[in-house]
Parts: C-alpha cells; structure tokens; sequence
C-alpha cells in the first residue's frame, strides 16, 4: 500500500505510545509493519537521501503529537502518551484530524520560541496560515518557521541529555567557531575540575595569553533559572583569578535579579547567553548541526528584459 502521509500516522503513532516507550527508530518500524509496506517502499528516500519517507513522516508524526502535548519524554530519545493522549485515542477511535490537533489550547505557542516569535512577527504572519490564503512565499516561510522551531527543541533536549562535560566542551567550541581566541585549539582549555573555583573553560584573546577570557557554563533544565547569587560566585571566581572579563551560558535562562545585577556594570565585564542565543549561535556556526537541504528561488530580472526600452 502507498506510504501513508504523516497526519495518517498520528493515531497509530499515539496508540503505540500509550502501549510502549516509543522512540523514532522503533515506532518506524511499528509504522512499517502496521501498514504493510513493501522493500521498495521502506527504502524510499526523501529528495535530500538523508532519511527514508516513513521515518521522516514518522518523525514528524511524533513531532506534532508532542507540541499538542499527547505524548511526552519519558527518557533520552522515548516517548510515552500522557493523559490528554489518552483522551485523543478515546475521542478518536479511527484517525486524528490534524484539525483537531491544531485545536489543542497552547498549540501555537509550543511552535513558538521564547523570544515571542519573532520570526513569524518579522514577515506579518502566523505559522497556521491557511493554505487557501497564503502565497507560496508565505507558505514557504510558515515551514521553515516550523523546520527551524523543531530543530531548535531537539538541538537543546539533545544538549540537556548529554553531561555536563560534553556542555563545557560544546561552549568551547562555539566561542572558538566564533572567533574567540583566533580560531586557534590550543587558545581555548577545558577545565571544569577541582581547583578550578567553578570555572569551566578558558579561552585566550591573543597568541600569549596576556587577555583572557574565563566560561562558565550550566546544564540547566529550561525551568531552571539561574539567579543572581550564580553570577555573583562567577564574578568572584574571575576577581580570584585576575580576569576581568567572563561569559556565563546556559541552557535554560537567567532570572531578572541575575540580570540586573550584570547591568548595574562592574570593573568585571559579564556576558550573558541563555539557551535561545546559544542554540542561535550553534545554528549561525554549524556546531552540532549540518545543511541537508538548500532550495533557491529565482525571479525574473527585469532590468534584463527593460535594457532595450
């Protein structure tokens, strides 16, 4: 039978969470068993070749059913269906329209990054657009909104889910893919262990490391905040150190006292990075992604075809 298009994998998706920890790998397979598929079927790629058509339509199967809040993480990678799920599978007996899905209370805002969508403010639209009413342009830009916020949710869970190492090492990488210490390995050192007073990094402004620059970095689930008395024992760490500059990044955000305390200003210059403007910083730089599509689109030059007037 024909692949099924991502919103006919909603339900059986679902269903299958509610029975057992799901992950993308297996509920592709599920997928591939409930409806049949043959090997020609199953080895279809999408247009780039990095990923087959049911694993791409089952991912983003998963994909909307988490920000309508039907299923959620359980564990790195796995899923579960929580109760509104429950409820879904009882009101909807055969398929879930994606009608219904849209309906949720919240659904916007879960496509929504926390800098009140800016891109979507930035060209006057909406991420649900109705296709009756949209250009293609319009169209166009309303998926990559959504492409780009479900890359940002999973480039941060994936953070989140690794060690507190890895997060000091990815920081390193980023200052060093931004410039910082010229580019150079040997510019930035990872610490991160005792004696260190809590400093988890060091990069070098200039081959002889006259200027410095301390890192801290904090692995922070986005309801955790870091607050005021965090900066305050970086600043110290940087005065007992005497360094006077430091960038402190984390993945969730920085409470207002924390901020406040940063911008009353100091001999001690603090930068703050939150998760946003690291995953902002991650995807500028390519760290810990890559390009797998391009796609151009061209439009007649006029002034060519007016040259003769």
């Amino acid at each position: 039978m024909p692949i099924p298009t991502f919103d006919k994998l909603l339900r059986p998706v679902l269903d299958l969470a509610n029975r057992e920890n799901t992950t993308r790998r297996s509920a592709t397979e599920a997928m591939t068993r409930e409806f049949k598929l043959s090997p020609p079927e199953i080895e279809q790629r999408i247009p780039s070749g990095r990923a087959t058509v049911i694993r791409n339509r089952t991912g983003w199967a998963m994909t909307f059913l988490t920000k309508g809040g039907l299923i959620s993480k359980v564990a790195p990678k796995t899923y579960r269906t929580t109760d509104l799920g429950r409820e879904f599978l009882a009101k909807h007996p055969i398929e879930i329209p994606l009608t219904d899905l849209k309906a949720i209370p919240g659904w916007e805002e879960a496509w929504s990054t926390r800098r009140k969508r800016r891109e979507e403010l930035a060209i006057g639209q909406s991420i649900s657009l109705p296709d009756s009413t949209a250009t293609p342009q319009e169209k166009i830009a309303r998926e990559v909104i959504a492409l780009d916020a479900d890359l940002r949710d999973r480039l941060l869970t994936a953070i989140v889910d690794q060690s507190p190492a890895f997060f000091e090492r990815l920081v390193l990488d980023v200052l060093i893919a931004m410039g910082y210490g010229g580019s150079r390995e040997d510019a930035a050192e990872h610490l991160g262990r005792a004696g260190d007073e809590g400093i988890d990094g060091r990069i070098n402004q200039d081959s002889l490391g006259l200027d410095q620059i301390l890192v801290q970095a904090k692995r922070y689930h986005p309801d955790r905040l870091v607050d005021r008395k965090e900066i305050q024992a970086f600043i110290g760490s940087l005065a007992g150190q005497g360094v006077a500059k430091g960038v402190f990044i984390t993945t969730s955000g920085f409470a207002g006292s924390a901020q406040e305390f940063v911008l009353r200003g100091s001999a001690t210059k603090i930068i703050l990075v939150d998760g946003e403007k690291l995953i902002d910083l991650m995807l500028r730089h390519n760290i810990g992604v890559r390009v797998v599509e391009r796609y151009e689109i061209k439009e007649i030059d006029q002034n060519y075809f007016d040259e003769g007037e």
